[in-house]
C-alpha cells in the first residue's frame, strides 16, 4: 500500500513486470524553480512470497548497479504499535523471514529501512500470527489512510535527504 501511494505520489506511472515483481521508475517528485532536480527512484513490489523477496530485490540492485546504502527497504513490523513509523539502517532480523531473506540476497543486513507498525495480536502462535499479518487491517480506513501517509512521508524524507539521493543522475 505504501508503494502504490509513493508511486502516485511521485507520480511515476505505470509498473513494469521485472526482477520478479512490478517496479515504476522516474523521479521522486517535480522539479521545483531553483532547485535541483529531484532524485532518480525505482519503487520495487516483488511478486515472489513474502519470505523470498530478496530473490527479486537482489537482481534488481545488481541491474541498477546501486550500493547498499542506496536501497530502502519498507516492511511491516509487529513490535511496532499499529501507527507507529520508524526509519533505521540495520539492526537484527527479529525473526522476520523477509528480512533474512533481503539479507541473504543483499549480502548484509545494512540497508536502510522505514518499520511500519501494524501491532501484534494477542497470541504467539504462529498461525494467528502469520494470519494476522497477512489479513486485512483491524483499523479503520482512515487510521490505515494515516499510517500509510507518515510511512510515504517517512520514505521521502529519506530519500530526498540522505544518501539515498546521492549525486544526481
Amino acid at each position: 500500500m505504501v508503494a502504490e501511494e509513493l508511486i502516485a505520489r511521485w507520480g511515476l506511472g505505470r509498473a513494469k513486470d521485472r526482477f520478479r515483481g512490478r517496479i515504476a521508475e522516474g523521479r521522486a517528485g517535480s522539479p521545483q524553480p531553483g532547485q535541483p532536480s529531484p532524485p532518480r527512484v525505482a519503487v520495487l513490489c516483488p511478486q515472489t512470497y513474502m519470505n523470498d523477496a530478496g530473490r527479486s530485490v537482489g537482481p534488481a540492485r545488481g541491474s541498477y548497479k546501486l550500493p547498499l546504502e542506496r536501497v530502502l527497504v519498507v516492511h511491516d513490523e509487529i513490535d511496532l504499535p499499529f501507527g507507529e513509523v520508524r526509519t533505521r539502517i540495520g539492526g537484527g532480523l527479529a525473526g522476520h523471514n523477509r528480512l533474512k531473506s533481503l539479507k541473504r540476497e543483499l549480502g548484509s543486513a545494512d540497508f536502510m529501512r522505514v518499520r511500519v507498525g501494524v501491532g501484534r495480536p494477542d497470541s504467539t502462535d504462529p498461525e494467528i500470527v502469520s494470519a494476522y499479518v497477512l489479513g486485512r487491517f483491524r483499523e479503520d480506513t482512515s487510521q490505515v489512510g494515516e499510517l500509510i501517509d507518515r510511512a510515504c512521508d517517512a520514505v521521502q524524507a529519506a530519500v530526498l535527504g540522505s544518501a539515498l539521493a546521492g549525486p544526481e543522475e
